[in-house]
């Protein structure tokens, strides 16, 4: 049986209509229109460990964030890792063009999520935490794509990249933390409305560690492309908790995001992804050339 179907079937849900939703790369995920019109979402992890931790994650902020609701929840069978039912949020991910108001309640909203502190309980959930050992954290990340990064970038590249990170990582300030950090916060997984943050979606990547590991795509995909947005965004963060000072880790995770996202398109397929290959790799040859 088809494994939407039967997550359908699980659920009980009367469908009138099913749309995938796009740019979801760790997870098949549906737009389901019900047969009383009311719309929500079927989300299939690809893994056990990301089913447990965004239920986990969803059901710990549901009072202190605008997340997705949880309607329902299947652990799964030997065909289906498991899957959420999820309630629509009203909203469209923040992926047009970002302004200064926008940017700075988006600083609001991660600030939240980075205020909350885990406890107990959430240090022996499905969360892992790195914090403890965020150094090495930061290591494994990066050095599980080197094998892939090697069979796609030029030798040369490949040892500068090496040599720069081992350098580099000894010079990071004191981590940041314990907090949730998102470790996919980027505009695809911010929903607006009205030009504020309607909610925030797609949980299964989360950590427990520091967050200046949280700023990196934000920065590629908000801060670089539209002046005045970082320092919009700074103010807005800096309303709810203190911010680390930026300046002094982006240029690192900038860095080591480009790298692992090469070693990431060569895993999930280069043809598929080629621009976002190519983008990756123009941005470390021209690093490279600022920092000889």
């Amino acid at each position: 049986m088809d494994k939407l179907q039967q997550v359908i079937d699980r659920f009980n849900l009367n469908v009138l209509t099913i749309e995938d939703v796009p740019q979801s790369f760790s997870s098949a995920v549906y737009q389901i229109k019900l047969m009383d019109h009311r719309t929500v979402y079927i989300k299939i992890p690809y893994s056990k460990a990301k089913l447990e931790r965004e239920y986990t994650v969803l059901e710990r902020l549901r009072d202190e964030l605008s997340v997705p609701q949880v309607l329902d929840y299947w652990e799964g069978n030997e065909d289906v890792t498991g899957a959420l039912l999820l309630a629509a949020i009203n909203g469209v991910p923040a992926t047009g063009r970002v302004d200064a108001e926008l940017s700075y309640d988006i600083g609001v909203q991660h600030a939240k999520l980075h205020a909350i502190i885990p406890n107990d309980q959430d240090f022996n959930s499905a969360v892992s935490n790195v914090y403890s050992q965020w150094s090495e954290f930061i290591q494994k990340q990066f050095y599980s794509f080197a094998a892939d990064v090697k069979e796609v970038i030029e030798p040369r590249l490949f040892e500068q990249s090496l040599q720069h990170f081992e350098r580099h990582l000894k010079l990071l300030p004191s981590p940041d933390g314990p907090c949730f950090i998102h470790m996919d916060f980027r505009p695809g997984n911010i929903l607006v409305y009205e030009n504020q943050v309607a909610g925030i979606i797609d949980f299964e990547s989360v950590r427990i560690g520091a967050t200046e590991m949280d700023f990196t795509k934000i920065n590629r995909d908000i801060f670089m492309k539209y002046p005045g947005t970082m320092e919009a965004y700074q103010r807005g963060y800096e309303s709810i908790r203190p911010l680390i000072d930026l300046q002094e880790v982006l240029p690192f995770f900038r860095f080591t995001d480009a790298f692992n996202a090469i070693g990431w398109c060569k895993r999930r397929g280069i043809e598929k992804h080629r621009n976002f290959l190519q983008e990756n790799l123009a941005y470390l040859s021209a690093f490279f050339m600022k920092v000889q």
